[in-house]
C-alpha cells in the first residue's frame, strides 16, 4: 500500500526537513506485520514527493504474532496487504510521529505555514460509495479526485470496483494533511487491523482537534471510526457536538428575539430557527459564495461556514466593536483552516454603495432592515439591489402583527429599542413589490416561526431572485 504527499512551489526539498526523513536515502522500518519504507521518487527545487510504502506479511496477517492474545486477524486470502486502511494510519503514526505533531526545530516557520499539498492514497477501499471521499475531505478544504476502475477488465459484468485511488490537494500545513489522514483513511472500510480499546476515543478527538467538531459529517466519521463500538462512537460524538456548541454553532437567543422566545424551553429559539431557515434557502439558491449584511455575532455566518457548497463568506458590519466580538463568538484564532480560508470579515456601512459588496451569489440582510432609519431605507435599497446585484437576496425582518401574542409587550411598541420600525405583512409585501419592480427581482415571501392564524408568523423573510438568472 502506498501513500505520496508531494508539495510544489520554491525550496521543495525542504519537505525533508518537515518530515524528519532524508530525501538522498531510503529509510526502513518494522513494523508489526510487515515493514514501511520512506524515499522520494522526485526531489527539486519546485517538485518533491516523498513516498511511504507498507510492505505487509500476509503470512503473519493469517497467523497472528508469537504471543498474541487473539492470533491471526484476518484469512489467509484477503485484501489487507494490498489495500490502504488501517495499517496506514498506524504507519503515519510511527514513521512521521514528529510531523503529526506539528514539530520541526530546524524550519519551525515552515512547519506552521500552509503550503500548496497533494496527497496521493492507491487502492483505498470505499467500497462503491462514490460520494464518500468528497463528503470527508472536501470540508477540509481540499480539490478531491478519485480513479475507479472495473473490477476485471475481461469480465465487466463483475461492475465496478470497491478500491479507489485518491488524490486530494489543497494549501494546508503538513500536520493538518497528516492528522486529516490518520483519522479519515480508517472511516473508508470500516476495519481495524488492531484491538479497539477506550483509549481510541482519545485518539480520534486529539487528532480531530480543531477541525472534527466543525466537520459536517462529524457524526458519521465517528460511527465509520467505531464500526464494531457504538458506545464508543456515540461517546466521541457527544463530545463533539459539546465543542460544536462552545464554538457557537449552536444559535442561543440574542437581542434580536422576540421577548418569549426562551419562556417555552421545549422549543426552538425563534432565532435558531431563522438562522437555520435562512442557511436552507442559501443552499437552495445553489448559492457558493455569500456575503452576511449586518452580520452582528456571526450566527449564520458560522453555519454558512461549515456548508460544503459554500466557498466563500463575508460578514459586514458597521460596527468595529461588533465584529471583534464576533471574531470571538467564532474563535477565529483557533478556527480550523477549512473554514478560516473561507471567512472575510469587513467594516462597511449598507445605506453607501461599497464595490467589495459586488460578485457575490447572495446577499442576506437578517433582521437589519427595522435597525435603518426610513429616510436611509433608499439608500440601502440602491446600495443592495442595485449596485451589488446579487443573484439572490435573503432579507428577514419581524412581523410587527404578531407583537400582539407577547404578554410583556406594551400596545405600539417594538421589539427592541434600537428598532426605527416594523413592517406588517401587509406592509412588508408592498415594499417587496416595490424592490421587485424597481431593480428587476422577483420575490417569494415566507414566514418563520410558530404561526398563528391571526397573526401570521413571528419573522417575515423575503427571498429575491434576480431575473434572468
Amino acid at each position: 500500500m502506498l501513500l505520496t504527499i508531494t508539495y510544489e512551489g520554491q525550496n521543495t526539498q525542504e519537505l525533508g526537513f518537515l518530515l524528519h526523513k532524508h530525501p538522498d536515502r531510503t529509510q526502513e522500518f518494522n513494523l508489526n506485520y510487515g515493514k514501511a519504507y520512506v524515499f522520494y521518487p522526485e526531489v527539486s527545487g519546485e517538485r518533491t514527493t516523498a513516498a511511504l510504502l507498507l510492505d505487509i506479511d500476509p503470512i503473519d496477517l493469517a497467523r497472528g504474532k508469537l504471543g498474541s492474545r487473539d492470533g491471526g486477524l484476518f484469512d489467509y486470502v484477503n485484501d489487507r496487504p494490498y489495500t490502504v486502511a488501517s495499517f496506514m494510519s498506524t504507519a503515519i503514526s510511527r514513521v512521521f510521529g514528529t510531523a503529526l505533531g506539528g514539530r520541526c526545530e530546524q524550519r519551525e516557520e515552515l512547519a506552521n505555514k500552509p503550503i500548496p499539498l497533494t496527497a496521493c492514497l492507491f487502492s483505498l477501499k470505499d467500497g462503491g460509495e462514490t460520494e464518500l471521499a468528497k463528503q470527508l475531505f472536501e470540508p477540509l478544504g481540499y480539490r478531491v479526485d478519485t480513479k475507479r476502475t472495473l473490477l476485471d477488465e475481461k469480465f465487466p459484468e463483475w461492475g465496478a470496483s470497491p478500491y479507489i485511488n485518491l488524490t486530494i490537494s489543497g494549501t494546508v500545513r503538513l500536520c493538518e494533511l497528516l492528522n486529516h489522514l490518520y483519522v479519515l483513511i480508517p472511516v473508508f472500510d470500516k476495519q481495524k487491523h488492531y484491538y479497539t480499546s477506550e483509549a481510541e476515543i482519545k485518539k480520534l478527538l486529539d487528532h480531530g482537534e480543531g477541525w472534527l467538531s466543525a466537520h459536517p459529517y462529524k457524526e458519521k466519521i465517528a460511527r465509520r471510526y467505531f464500526p464494531a463500538k457504538w458506545s464508543y462512537a456515540r461517546r466521541a460524538i457527544d463530545i463533539l457536538l459539546s465543542e460544536d456548541a462552545d464554538t457557537g454553532e449552536t444559535a442561543e437567543t440574542t437581542e434580536e428575539d422576540s421577548p418569549d422566545d426562551t419562556e417555552d424551553k421545549t422549543r426552538t429559539p425563534l432565532n435558531k430557527q431563522r438562522m437555520e431557515t435562512v442557511r436552507d434557502a442559501v443552499l437552495a439558491s445553489g448559492a457558493s459564495s455569500v456575503i452576511d449584511l449586518g452580520c452582528g455575532e456571526c450566527r449564520l455566518t458560522s453555519l454558512l461556514l461549515n456548508e460544503p457548497q459554500i466557498k466563500k463568506v463575508t460578514a459586514c458590519d458597521v460596527s468595529v466593536n461588533v465584529l471583534e466580538k464576533a471574531a470571538k463568538h467564532l474563535r477565529l484564532d483557533r478556527m480550523a483552516p477549512f473554514r478560516k480560508n473561507k471567512l472575510t470579515l469587513m467594516q462597511a456601512s449598507l445605506t453607501y454603495r461599497d464595490k467589495r459588496f459586488e460578485g457575490y451569489d447572495c446577499a442576506c440582510v437578517i433582521e437589519v432592515i427595522e435597525h435603518i432609519e426610513p429616510t436611509r431605507l433608499s439608500a440601502f435599497e440602491r446600495a443592495v439591489f442595485e449596485f451589488a446585484l446579487p443573484k439572490t437576496v435573503i432579507l428577514t425582518t419581524p412581523n410587527r402583527e404578531y407583537n400582539a401574542k407577547y404578554e410583556n409587550m406594551q400596545e405600539n411598541t417594538l421589539r427592541h429599542g434600537d428598532h426605527r420600525f416594523e413592517w406588517t405583512r401587509e406592509e412588508f409585501a408592498a415594499w417587496t413589490k416595490k424592490i421587485c419592480g424597481r431593480f428587476g427581482y422577483s420575490c417569494e415571501i415566507r414566514g418563520i416561526g410558530e404561526p398563528d392564524e391571526t397573526y401570521g408568523n413571528p419573522t417575515q423573510m423575503g427571498v429575491f431572485t434576480k431575473n434572468g438568472n
